[in-house]
């Protein structure tokens, strides 16, 4: 008697559940300020193909919240949002705060990063989208109010624009991290410059390291070898009113990378 009892108990529990899911969403890739993560849970994106969660860098008990492929042996780490603000302990929380930001808080509830979202919104959620992008949208009319591609790492992925901005003087950039087990923000980024033709720079904090040579709309000249291992998948695009941005997309979702 008392073990049907317990076992109509927790099939009613099951049920409770999974209605709960179906009413407020229960998505493997979404964070909401319901739906958070706590080290070390993960998200998964809906196609597999990337995680965010919590982890370490070898040889280090520092906590960092990152996004990195799901499906390699040895996952490259494409994304870290608390670069500069390592969590000490495994107490880390990622969530949507009160004002509708995406955070990480320390094991004392402090924020310790933040997406820094202005507008205020009333139904924020946090998505890991399948190209590595995690976007942070306001779920009533879908507009997002963020994403990572517009504040990437070290890491250029298929789809991701390497934006320079010759009226805003905003860039989007990838900058490296400080060392090869230390992804604070190091001392090389790189960014599209405007001389005469728009051209590839990687600069060592503000003096020129490397250079593409100027894009002839096909490849970057400096880059002979392109023209027979990357000629399919990339572009330069000018969208004729100051903005010009790198982009590339290839079907086996490779990714490229600032080394320190």
């Amino acid at each position: 008697m008392g073990l049907a009892r317990t076992k109509n108990l927790s099939n009613l529990l099951v049920l409770l559940i999974s209605f709960s899911c179906l009413e407020f969403g229960c998505a493997v890739d979404t964070i909401t300020a319901l739906q958070f993560i706590k080290d070390p849970e993960i998200k998964i994106s809906s196609g597999g193909d990337f995680k965010l969660g919590f982890f370490s860098p070898r040889n280090s008990s520092y906590r960092y919240v990152g996004i990195w492929y799901a499906k390699l042996s040895e996952s490259h780490v494409v994304w870290v949002a608390n670069r500069d603000r390592p969590l000490k302990t495994s107490s880390g929380i990622r969530t949507i705060s009160e004002d509708g930001n995406l955070v990480v808080l320390d094991e004392e509830k402090k924020i310790i990063w933040s997406s820094n979202v202005t507008n205020s919104v009333s139904n924020p959620s946090a998505q890991l989208l399948d190209s590595e992008n995690l976007v942070l949208k306001e779920n009533n009319t879908g507009s997002i109010l963020r994403e990572s591609f517009q504040h990437p790492s070290d890491s250029l992925l298929p789809n991701m624009k390497m934006i320079t901005d010759t009226i805003t003087s905003k860039n989007v950039q990838l900058t490296s991290w400080k060392r090869p087990f230390d992804p604070s923000v190091g001392a090389f980024f790189a960014s599209i410059y405007l001389f005469n033709l728009p051209e590839m720079f990687i600069w060592n904090d503000s003096k020129p390291y490397w250079r593409s040579g100027p894009w002839n709309s096909r490849i970057f000249i400096g880059i002979p070898t392109m023209y027979s291992l990357y000629l399919d998948g990339f572009s330069l695009v000018d969208d004729k009113e100051g903005t010009f941005y790198f982009t590339f997309d290839f079907s086996n979702k490779s990714c490229y990378y600032i080394v320190p």
